[in-house]
């Protein structure tokens, strides 16, 4: 055996890189797996020659081996099968087989096994029944295979096996988040992928209807049409894979940013001016896992009503429809060719109907292949227009419909736009979802706003919300906010124009039209307001209050900015964010009700607050003075009152303090810490500060800058960091102690590191920007900056400000998933000199570089 494995491994490779190398020319999945997975067939059926393996044994491919498709980097299941128990030399025999299996560098996965054995094992894990369901012959006793698989098939119980394995499904599904549409799928196990074309063909075996999708033809489970379309997706899919792997040297089932690229270039994709070669290729990936995931629902349901056959008894909904055991059937097979509006009508009985399920096979189908009648002629008909604004009227049920249209392709018909960016990518690095997902996730949003059970999750918006007049007008302006994605130029013009050709064939009123407009034209706008503006400049708030107009403008646009940034992603949404956004709706609707933003009134309005506060902790009347005389205006315009009160109780007896002072709290909004800082101003000090916090870990979401008239820095930062998340109480006297100590005896702060990027950063690599610019005043200047996340990229920023001895006024630091956009209100002589601040730019463009 010492020189066999050798020999049968040099041949194994010779014979894959063979098979690999045709692949290149011939593009073929199906061919290249089934050249593989002869490969080793011979590989195997010589080593078990060789080894003089009894006749009356059998070895035996299982899994996806045994299915007859061997993907490049795809374990190889055998079961090596036994007439019985085996003695002292069949054991021998059976360790030096697998040990050469081993050596043959295979990844190997093998059982040793009687044909009771396998039964037994078999009735007790649906994983090995699945397993033998697609057992090979390789090589050895047929005698022996054949009666396993007699006795294996005759105690097949296939209603049980379908159970099983749909419930296994839909436990996969859920993993996965029951979307096809995930950004980085897996294109073997998520809903759509390789899996559920498998499941289908498992459970028709096992029921006796077919293992091939022109045998579910011939037994009228599928059409032919249906059959050469999943065959074709199978096969782009199949492809897709076998691509991974070659690219990864492994076995990879994941479609991760780093390899779509590289995968889409292998395609012949290129980039184009609006759209990476990447986009294309996930496009194509997630139409395919669309088509499989609609085939696999008629599928399943045709499998079933076979296997659990019931006695179908319509009641009629009316002469085009009828409800059958809970589902929606259509009356005639021809329905949606005699009336075409029923395509749309199908959904709105759906909504109308609760107790509807979903629909039957033969209604799917009927309505799948009736899809392209859905012409520019059916967009125009005055009644189908009427239909589809019923269905976003509809008290309940909306996002239902839209989901269900969109899966049936039905929307992307009606609203070709929206067929556009059906799977398409998006690369900012805080969206997870495609953009026809996000845009039905802001439908959701939005519509949750309105549903009482879901009020205690936005008590804010749900109140808003419930005084809103027809709020279907924020449906449509939710369908169309980004629907022009990918096509260059600005999205929300463009998508401007489409709501108003959308609104104007719709029959909507001049009113309704010109909202939906404004909506898709400015969803943008609030949140760049609230996250990048100072909201207590007065100016700020006049010019956000002119471009709103009035409280119903504000309302809607605050209610879809919400449901917009809760739509990117989990990970962007936070309730720092969500107290910015709605302090900018509460200044702005003060303003439109015809109170003017004034400073002073602000300022009067957050003392007295903060003073109520203080009184009740019992603080002497007139104890805060001595603090507040300190403090100018900017500081309480920048500062809730809650803070102001919290840092008068900390400082009114310390104001003149020798040594720095610092306090922490957890944070009143959201998660994480807010830290106060009070210590005689000294040169780099923020520097200093984020070079603490930096080597912590702990990520900085906002810093307020100030220094009292008396030449105190009074800092307040609001940090976070996941590994705290559930202990941020039980550190709080630490990083008081180690902050304090670090400001007493200032080191020289280390040199800032180069922080690793994450994946996706590197993926998708965002350029950074520097954007330095005076204030309106001409008193102080806005640097702005976005680049790609990273630790220490704060610090990093802090060292060039330092460096050129630019003073910090305030920041506001904002995290978008992998980018980062940050605004500084900065001074210095250096911003003086058009030389210096271009120096100062490049530094930090240098220093924002990964």
């Amino acid at each position: 055996m010492a020189t066999l494995a050798p020999e049968l491994k040099e041949r194994l490779k010779l014979d894959r890189a063979s098979a690999i190398s045709a692949y290149d020319s011939h593009r073929n999945p199906d061919r290249l797996t089934t050249e593989l997975r002869q490969c080793v067939d011979r590989i195997l059926t010589a080593a078990w020659r060789e080894l003089a393996m009894p006749d009356d044994s059998a070895l035996v491919a299982v899994g996806g081996y045994g299915r007859g498709e061997l993907f490049p980097y795809s374990d190889v299941d055998v079961l090596i099968l036994l007439p019985a128990a085996p003695d002292g030399t069949a054991k021998e025999r059976l360790e030096a087989l697998v040990q050469l299996l081993w050596d043959l560098g295979l990844e190997i996965g093998h059982s040793i096994r009687t044909v009771d054995e396998c039964l037994t094992e078999s009735a007790a894990d649906i994983t090995v029944q699945t397993s033998l369901l697609e057992s090979r012959l390789v090589c050895g006793s047929r005698k022996l295979f054949t009666q396993l698989q007699d006795r294996f098939f005759a105690a097949m119980d296939a209603q049980e096996f379908f159970q099983a394995k749909t419930l296994e499904m839909q436990q996969r599904h859920a993993k996965y988040e029951d979307t096809p549409y995930s950004l980085e799928p897996n294109c073997k196990e998520s809903p759509g992928g390789l899996r559920d074309l498998q499941v289908i063909l498992w459970i028709a075996k096992a029921a006796g209807l077919g293992d091939s999708w022109r045998k579910l033809a011939a037994r009228g489970l599928i059409t032919p049409l249906e059959a050469r379309q999943l065959a074709r997706q199978e096969r782009t899919i199949k492809d897709i894979r076998v691509r991974l792997h070659l690219h990864a040297g492994r076995r990879e089932d994941r479609l991760v940013f780093d390899v779509q690229t590289p995968l889409a270039l292998s395609f012949g994709f290129a980039n184009t001016e609006s759209r990476r070669a990447s986009e294309f290729l996930m496009q194509r990936y997630y139409w395919a896992a669309k088509a499989v995931t609609q085939l696999n629902t008629i599928l399943v349901q045709n499998i079933e009503g076979q296997l659990f056959p019931q006695p179908a008894c319509p009641l009629a909904i009316n002469q085009r429809f009828n409800e059958v055991n809970g589902l929606i059937d259509i009356a005639h097979d021809n329905v949606f060719e005699t009336t075409p509006s029923a395509m749309l009508e199908i959904f709105l009985l759906m909504q109308q109907h609760r107790e509807l399920r979903g629909m039957t096979a033969r209604a799917m189908r009927a309505l799948w292949h009736a899809r392209t009648r859905i012409n520019a002629a059916f967009r125009r008909d005055p009644a189908n227009r009427a239909l589809f604004l019923r269905i976003l009227q509809e008290p309940e049920g909306i996002l239902h419909a839209l989901r269900r249209m969109n899966g049936l392709s039905v929307l992307g018909r009606y609203l070709p736009n929206f067929r556009k960016i059906v799977g398409q990518m998006q690369h900012d690095l805080f969206h997870v979802y495609t953009v026809d997902q996000h845009i039905l996730m802001v439908v959701r949003n939005v519509r949750r706003f309105t549903m009482p059970e879901h009020a205690h999750e936005y008590p804010f918006c749900s109140q808003l919300m419930a005084n809103f007049e027809r709020p279907w007008v924020l449906y449509v302006a939710a369908l169309f906010h980004d629907i022009a994605k990918g096509r260059g130029g600005d999205h929300s013009l463009l998508g401007m124009s489409d709501a108003q050709r959308f609104c104007r064939d719709h029959g909507m009123s001049t009113e309704d039209t010109e909202l939906v407009v404004f909506l898709v034209q400015h969803h943008l706008a609030m949140s760049h307001v609230a996250q990048k503006q100072d909201l207590s400049d007065p100016a700020v708030i006049r010019e956000f209050a002119t471009l709103v107009k009035d409280e119903r403008h504000l309302t809607a646009l605050y209610l879809l900015t919400v449901a917009d940034i809760r739509g990117t992603s989990p990970k962007v949404w936070n309730a720092w964010k969500g107290k910015l956004l709605e302090d900018l709706f509460r200044m702005t609707l003060r303003a439109l009700g015809g109170e003017a933003p004034s400073a002073a009134r602000e300022l009067r309005s957050r003392q007295n607050e903060a003073l109520r506060t203080l009184r009740l902790y019992g603080l002497p009347e007139g104890a805060h003075e001595r603090l507040w005389n300190q403090l100018d205006t900017a500081y309480f315009l920048r500062h809730d009152a809650s803070d102001i009160a919290w840092q008068t109780r900390m400082l009114y007896t310390r104001v003149d303090a020798d040594q720095p002072i610092v306090k922490c709290r957890l944070a009143p909004i959201g998660e994480g810490l807010q830290v106060t800082v009070y210590v005689k101003d000294q040169p780099d000090l923020f520097l200093r500060i984020c070079a603490y916090f930096e080597r912590k870990n702990f990520s900085i979401l906002d810093a307020k800058i100030h220094t009292t008239r008396n030449g105190y820095a009074l800092d307040t930062f609001l940090v976070t960091e996941p590994a705290f998340a559930n202990s941020y109480r039980d550190i709080i006297t630490l990083i008081e102690h180690e902050l304090a100590e670090a400001l007493l005896h200032p080191e020289v702060p280390p040199p800032p590191r180069k922080g690793r990027l994450s994946r996706l950063s590197r993926s998708f690599p965002v350029s950074p920007t520097v954007d330095l610019r005076p204030d309106e005043r001409g008193q102080y200047h806005l640097l702005s900056i976005s680049a790609g996340d990273r630790n220490g990229l704060l610090y990093s920023v802090a060292s060039v400000l330092a460096k050129y001895r630019v003073n910090l006024h305030a920041a506001k630091v904002m995290t978008l998933g992998e980018r980062v956009e940050d605004v500084f209100l900065v001074d210095g002589p250096v911003l003086q000199h058009a030389r210096s601040q271009i120096q100062l730019e490049r530094e930090l463009l240098d220093a924002l570089q990964a």
